[in-house]
């Protein structure tokens, strides 16, 4: 779904072309829905397209708005049936489509490409700006994943609230802009025998800011050329009476011109991305841009390029005159821009889009598992820096501990031992699980943190919660806080945390309890966020409330489930193989019984007993290592203290 498509050709439009022509050629089916115009082909690559009622832009008669509401979209979608809904640059047609998209519970990728709102304030209509934010907000967080062209453009979004954000750039047509594009007789024409020329490419429109180049139009020996058209010509036309004005170039001709240029200009300070540098450093000319959006992340100053103050014409002068009057400086600056792009080719481009859709189906599956709704979504886990940790320290309650979880010997295993075992094959471990049987928050943020502080760990584990959420009365915001506070000491000296959400069993009555787990989920994510702690989101993972995962209690995991839980964790903090080790070990207990036991005899009224009692399971119990022991093959290798 694009807001921008054929015949209007700008940088929306561009980029869904490459998309479809990729699509085409990696044997996936693809339909279009854009707003009607004259002219509109009915397939492009193999996809249908699908024109809806539209109306003009105001200023832009050959720009459309799509006007179809969304129940005509959504039977649009139903008709087609998609896998994946990519919103392209979505602002009107996008919101109807992200709706449709919800109706028929389908991922929703959107492609963040155009800045409506600082479209509105250039063009002095800065009452709606306000109104711009909060609809791109609203839109991008429904959609189930959003991509970011530029660091700058990722961190816009975060300001306004957006969750679940991708970086994902732009290809560059590396065999159409080539410096072999360079047309000495084109140069001829504009004048430019002796002369350097200053180009510019994109829309004459306001929120470009093209009337900035009247800074450089008399640089000594140069001539300014303008590829281009929009509703501002006739005004730089005359305000840059000296300029070349060559209208709307586009294919060959379009590339031809690139190629003769010899600086590159860039003035405008909304660009989400900035395809034309690209293009520009493909075609091996070097780019003076703003420092603003992003440029930033295409032009590397004084290798391929130089970054202007935003604002400061006079600083634009001086670095378009730098360029313009060294050719030798000009040349490497273009070698160097020719070489960076030749990584981002449109087929890379879009593989890494296809990841991006196959992430955003996982993604929407979870959002549909979740019982209750979250503030912050559950985001996918990113796989740490490998690293091999020394001494390891587990803390929390009984699911750490282990119960539900015997070894042949009849002690007590769990996720955290199992874990820890998969860290020692990295050459040995020093481990201590401070956890004990029915203990809350606040003792995870006491005596237990304490003890782990005198450890001195480099590694830290914390699942707690699960006790206190369940309670009459529980205080999320206090909870999270005393958890932060113990993070933060524990980062402090240096220990990599790792916090996971607690969770419950797939049982109709876990669910008067949803609401308070998905809040504190919520909150350990933002805790995460602030310390650099690592969050593994249990909601990422819906499977785990599934019978099979818990024990004959029903509110402990299984011994399925405590190494379901510890090969997860080992995916994330990159222990070699655990995904294929995780699969082998299932496999390998495929047909484990499961216990049903007597369960109310057994489990729910002696716990019923101790609470009436006031006591707890962990009353008077110490915890199974409170010092390290070592695991691994080599005695040799127990240098470490054990306090």
């Amino acid at each position: 779904m694009t807001e921008s498509f054929l015949p209007h050709m700008n940088g929306v439009t561009g980029s869904v072309l490459q998309i479809l022509r990729h699509l085409e050629r990696t044997g996936h089916q693809a339909h279009v829905v854009a707003p009607a115009a004259a002219g509109i082909p009915t397939s492009v690559s193999g996809a249908a397209i699908e024109s809806i009622p539209s109306l003009a832009l105001p200023g832009y008669r050959n720009v459309r708005v799509g006007t179809s509401p969304a129940h005509r979209v959504a039977a649009s979608l139903r008709r087609f049936a998609p896998d994946v809904v990519h919103l392209a640059s979505p602002f009107a047609l996008g919101w109807r489509g992200v709706l449709a998209a919800e109706r028929l519970d389908v991922a929703a990728v959107a492609a963040y490409q155009t800045d409506v709102a600082a479209y509105t304030e250039r063009y002095g209509i800065a009452a709606t700006t306000g109104f711009a934010q909060t609809h791109i907000a609203r839109l991008h967080r429904r959609a189930t994943l959003t991509l970011a062209p530029s660091s700058e453009a990722q961190s816009q979004l975060e300001q306004l609230g957006v969750d679940r954000l991708r970086r994902w750039g732009r290809g560059v047509d590396a065999e159409r802009f080539h410096p072999t594009r360079r047309d000495l007789t084109m140069r001829r024409q504009w004048g430019a025998d002796g002369d350097a020329v200053i180009g510019y490419v994109g829309r004459l429109a306001p929120e470009k800011q093209v009337e900035d180049l009247v800074a450089v139009q008399s640089v000594p020996g140069t001539r300014l050329v303008i590829v281009g058209d929009g509703p501002s010509r006739a005004r730089l036309e005359s305000l840059m009476p000296d300029a070349i004005f060559l209208g709307h170039l586009e294919g060959e001709a379009l590339a031809a011109a690139m190629a003769s240029f010899d600086v590159f200009v860039h003035p405008g300070e909304s660009e989400t991305f900035g395809q034309t540098l690209q293009e520009a450093h493909a075609s091996g000319v070097p780019v003076v841009a703003t420092g603003r959006g992003g440029p930033l992340d295409l032009v590397r100053m004084g290798v391929d390029g130089w970054l202007y103050r935003p604002g400061d014409l006079d600083d634009l002068r001086m670095r378009v005159a730098d360029l313009a009057g060294d050719v030798r400086k000009r040349r490497a600056f273009g070698e160097a821009g020719f070489d960076a792009v030749q990584g981002r080719s449109w087929a890379s481009i879009c593989d890494q889009l296809l990841a991006h859709y196959e992430e955003a189906q996982t993604l929407k599956r979870v959002d549909t598992s979740l019982r209750a709704r979250r503030v912050v979504r559950p985001e996918q886990s990113r796989p740490v820096v490998s690293m091999r940790w020394r001494r390891y320290v587990a803390l929390g309650d009984s699911l750490t501990e282990g119960l539900c979880d015997p070894a042949p010997d009849g002690a007590l295993r769990g996720w955290a031992d199992r874990l820890a075992l998969l860290l020692a094959s990295r050459g040995g471990l020093h481990y201590a699980n401070l956890a004990i049987r029915s203990k809350r928050v606040s003792d995870v943020c006491g005596y237990q943190l304490q003890r782990a502080l005198e450890l001195r760990p480099d590694l830290v584990s914390i699942l707690i919660g699960a006790n206190d959420l369940v309670k009459r009365r529980v205080d999320i915001p206090a909870l999270a806080a005393s958890l932060e506070d113990a993070v933060v000491q524990l980062r402090e000296i240096g220990a990599d945390v790792v916090l996971v959400t607690p969770f419950l069993p797939g049982r109709r009555a876990a669910g008067m309890y949803t609401s308070r787990f998905a809040a504190f989920a919520t909150a350990l994510a933002g805790i995460a966020t602030r310390t650099g702690a690592i969050l593994i989101d249990t909601d990422l993972h819906p499977t785990l409330g599934d019978r099979p995962h818990w024990g004959e209690d029903l509110v402990h995991l299984s011994s399925r489930g405590h190494r379901f839980l510890a090969y997860r964790v080992g995916e994330v903090l990159a222990v070699p193989h655990a995904d294929a080790l995780g699969l082998l070990d299932a496999a390998l207990h495929e047909h484990e019984p499961i216990g049903t036991g007597l369960w109310w005899r057994r489990h729910a009224l002696p716990w019923v007993w101790r609470r009436m009692q006031g006591r707890a399971a962990g009353d008077g119990r110490s915890a199974k290592h409170d010092g390290y022991v070592y695991l691994g093959r080599s005695s040799a290798a127990r240098d470490v203290p054990v306090h």
